[in-house]
């Protein structure tokens, strides 16, 4: 397991230059955006406008904070996301157009190479103690607000917001966790 401080973070410009994104984690460490298995990463939206296109790359996006943006994914009816939506998931190789509601939003966005692997992402309302076979052998858990420690057998840790852990060889480990937060689960798989 190991902790991704929200300060160590990497600052990057989106591959279209219309804003920033903030990589919370990437495989193989240190790929390029033309050479990642795997990327989790958050961005702040302000203004209207195109995504950038990701070939052969699958897409979950939620928002974090924010009153919502619309989608228009070419070949799918539009979509209102929200930050009590679930996460969308949709190619990434596809023509995608934004239009915020009432100011910036903050997403969180998952991405996989479509050829090997699979994602999944899931919200957690934790408020107290929880414990949870992790469902990957890829898992990274983000504290996006509030607090909460964590035990996983020996080794035990706190997140405060916007810190990640990441866990390797996770498939069917129990995770505890206890706190008051809201997190994100990200769960990569072989496809």
């Amino acid at each position: 397991m190991r902790i991704l401080r929200a300060s160590d973070h990497k600052r990057m410009p989106w591959k279209n230059g219309g804003g920033e994104t903030v990589e919370i984690a990437v495989s193989p460490e240190e790929a390029v955006l033309a050479g990642f298995d795997w990327r989790v990463s958050m961005a702040t939206v302000a203004t209207d406008g195109p995504f950038s296109i990701f070939p052969g790359i699958d897409r979950t996006l939620v928002i974090l904070d924010g009153n919502g943006m619309a989608l228009d994914i070419e070949g799918r009816a539009p979509v209102l996301l929200t930050m009590a939506s679930d996460p969308l998931a949709f190619p990434a190789d596809v023509p995608v157009a934004a239009r915020l509601q009432d100011g910036a939003i903050t997403d969180l966005n998952v991405m996989t190479r479509r050829q090997g692997l699979a994602h999944r992402l899931s919200r957690i309302e934790l408020d107290g103690s929880s414990s949870m076979l992790l469902p990957a052998p890829t898992c990274l858990l983000l504290c996006h607000s509030g607090a909460l420690s964590f035990r996983r057998g020996d080794e035990t840790g706190a997140l405060a917001a916007g810190d990640a852990l990441l866990i390797e060889n996770a498939a069917g480990a129990e995770l505890e966790i206890d706190g008051d937060a809201k997190c994100y689960l990200v769960s990569i798989t072989a496809g």
